[in-house]
């Protein structure tokens, strides 16, 4: 691994790690019932957040790059009536996170500029571009779920 390319994915791999740091703090003190109360009729639950945020990146990073084979159904993510244990839930979670900071690791220089499909990211052309807009969009919820914490 390059210098850049060591210093792209230790960064990233930081990042990662303190937005799902912010969002386990966040869920620790949550009921079970908090964790999946829907506070309003059109939106989510810290839950059903947590559940979009795993499939998100096993797909996007996990089945797209890892080759891990993840098969993602991103409505359920949203509509999942299971109520499964929270713990379950975190734990599937800290897995995505682990993965992702895995393969990050693996990235060679070249792997950056890899050509990159996936449904829902057909124009993020490169695996440098599916990194980045997985840990906003990590971030983008982790900030949701501030405010359901806050709301409950």
């Amino acid at each position: 691994m390059t210098e850049l390319s060591s210093v792209v994915a230790k960064n990233f791999d930081r990042y990662y790690e303190r937005v799902a740091a912010q969002i386990r703090t966040l869920v620790q003190p949550l009921s079970e019932d908090e964790f999946w109360v829907r506070p309003f009729s059109f939106g989510n639950s810290v839950g059903h957040l947590i559940l979009h945020l795993t499939g998100n990146l096993n797909y996007y990073v996990g089945t797209q790059i890892a080759g891990t084979g993840y098969v993602r159904n991103r409505d359920r993510e949203f509509t999942d009536p299971s109520r499964r244990p929270k713990a379950a839930v975190m734990k599937d979670f800290d897995a995505a996170i682990a993965m992702v900071k895995s393969t990050l690791a693996r990235q060679s220089e070249a792997d950056w500029n890899a050509p990159y499909t996936g449904k829902g990211m057909e124009d993020a052309e490169n695996r440098f571009t599916v990194f980045l807009r997985c840990v906003a969009h990590l971030q983008h919820h982790a900030a949701q779920i501030i405010y359901l914490v806050k709301k409950s």
